[in-house]
């Protein structure tokens, strides 16, 4: 795909990676993978809040009533099964305060890489339900400029810079930020140490 600087282009290109996205969904089976051990399966980050731009990454938090880890294998197991499953990560934070087990797999469509993370969280944990909260209130408090601004920044940011979703959305929204130089200076006065917990 490729990018043009054209602001009016903005919202297209980002609709037309949306869409890519719930492609690479429907493709992958993801959903259907992990509601067959019983999970809830609930879609967060930029996928949530329409604000997906440049970066190939799909968020899911997913219930289950117990972190076993052959349940869990059995899902990721059909999962990659895929040809267009490339790669797969795993982290084990089951004991933690966290109380979860993080997959990350990289998918490949059309010749795009996708990284889809898949955070698996206990029901009843202290992030239950967390970030789909802070989704619907983003939703919630979006203007048309903001959200303009947003996918914008998003645009402007360097392919090499890693930068998370919560930071546009609390600079553009609590703080007002309009410019990437803005922004790069707003990033040096929050500077982002562990999970940040803003929500407006």
């Amino acid at each position: 795909m490729k990018w043009k600087r054209s602001k009016t282009d903005i919202l297209p290109l980002a609709e037309a990676m949306q869409e890519r996205a719930r492609e690479v969904i429907r493709q992958s089976g993801i959903r259907e993978a992990w509601e067959g051990i019983g999970a809830k399966v609930n879609q967060v980050g930029s996928m949530a809040t329409g604000l997906l731009m440049k970066h190939r990454d799909i968020d899911f938090h997913i219930y289950t009533d117990t972190l076993d880890a052959a349940e869990s294998f059995k899902a990721i197991s059909q999962i990659c099964a895929s040809p267009n499953i490339t790669r797969m990560e795993y982290r084990n934070l089951a004991a933690t305060d966290e109380a979860c087990r993080e997959w990350h797999v990289w998918y490949n469509l059309g010749g795009e890489e996708w990284q889809i993370d898949m955070i698996q969280i206990l029901r009843g944990s202290q992030f239950d339900g967390y970030f789909e909260h802070v989704a619907d209130r983003i939703n919630a408090v979006l203007t048309p400029e903001s959200r303009r601004t947003i996918l914008e920044l998003k645009y402007l940011t360097p392919e090499e810079e890693h930068i998370a979703g919560i930071e546009y959305y609390q600079a553009v929204i609590a703080d007002g930020v309009k410019t990437y130089a803005q922004f790069t200076a707003w990033r040096k006065e929050h500077p982002m140490t562990g999970i940040n917990l803003w929500c407006p």
